[in-house]
């Protein structure tokens, strides 16, 4: 039997808007199993002019300095083309503040948050990142607006982290001769405003409980290496190569890309829950096993030519 690593991680994000909205939530998943996974939250607020702040619960320590400003990346078409899944045309740095955007018979504002006076907290183990819009008020010339950002996705890093195996020496030796086959399983949930997993501090805000999230959508992004469960998925699709040049998270290859998109709504009940569950695998050699066999494989021979040196030296003596 293949020797198996089985990791899994629950992580609870929030969302809210105070104000009179129906925002949407995108999460894109860079899934880099050597370290390193990324993660771009956007948040699409439909009735901005009349909301007076954004809060954002991070289930993990995020440093300001750790958020990078994708909207900025906006000034190349073809990742606007690509991002929005349609010919757009901007107007890049309208203001100080937002640049704005046309597709698909609509005009949405593009707030750039690395130029915002947003503030970044902890909570619980975890990060709140809250913005003014009120502030950000007169800039806004349409009333749907975006946050963009991405930020290192450390509780996936966490699942991926290499453990240290604790067992005896002679079952980890026994492993290594027995099992060269490694079959890696890691699981990953994503709940959105799903308060049972939520820190008591934000359960306690009245806002939270009055948010109107009309959906979530959830892409995952990941090498060809690792075997991805897309059950229930909405969309599956190959990244495109030359759209997303410049946007990819440092260390990733286009071409190896392949993106799942998960796509719950709840009709009837405009406080949302959203929970997507994830699963991915794969199976490789040990290096551990193949450099025991190569040691092995030399021992055998050496000795073996101990012991053909030493018959041909016996026959030698009695011919």
């Amino acid at each position: 039997m293949p020797k198996k690593q089985r990791k899994f991680a629950d992580d609870g994000w929030a969302v809210w808007i105070d104000g009179d909205d129906t925002s949407t939530v995108y999460i894109n998943d860079w899934l880099n199993p050597a370290g390193k996974s990324y993660i771009d939250l956007s948040v699409r607020i439909r009735g901005a002019k009349s909301s007076s702040s954004l809060h954002v619960y991070i289930p993990f320590v995020v440093a300001r300095d750790e958020i990078q400003d994708i909207s900025l990346l906006f000034n190349d078409t073809k990742i606007l083309w690509a991002t929005f899944s349609s010919a757009c045309i901007i107007d890049y740095k309208k203001n100080e503040y937002t640049s704005e955007i046309a597709y698909n018979g609509k005009t949405v504002d593009i707030v750039h948050i690395s130029a915002t006076e947003f503030t970044v907290s902890s909570l619980s183990g975890g990060t709140i990142i809250d913005v003014d819009l009120e502030k950000l008020r007169p800039f806004f010339d349409n009333d749907e607006v975006y946050f963009s950002w991405r930020m290192p996705h450390k509780s996936l890093d966490e699942i991926f982290r290499s453990r240290a195996n604790m067992k005896k020496t002679m079952n980890k030796l026994k492993d290594l001769i027995t099992t060269p086959v490694v079959s890696e399983k890691y699981g990953y949930s994503i709940r959105v405003n799903e308060s049972r997993v939520l820190p008591e501090e934000i359960i306690r805000i009245g806002s939270f409980h009055r948010q109107k999230l009309k959906k979530a959508v959830v892409s995952l992004s990941i090498d060809e290496d690792y075997e991805l469960n897309d059950y229930g998925c909405y969309r599956i699709r190959r990244l495109e190569e030359n759209l997303y040049k410049e946007y990819l998270p440092k260390g990733y290859e286009r071409k190896d890309i392949i993106t799942y998109q998960w796509h719950q709504t709840r009709e009837y009940n405009l406080q949302g829950h959203f929970n997507f569950y994830y699963n991915i695998a794969r199976n490789s050699i040990s290096k551990g096993s193949m450099f025991l066999y190569m040691v092995l494989l030399l021992a055998i021979g050496v000795v073996g030519d101990i012991i053909s040196s030493f018959v041909q030296s016996l026959i030698g003596l009695f011919s």
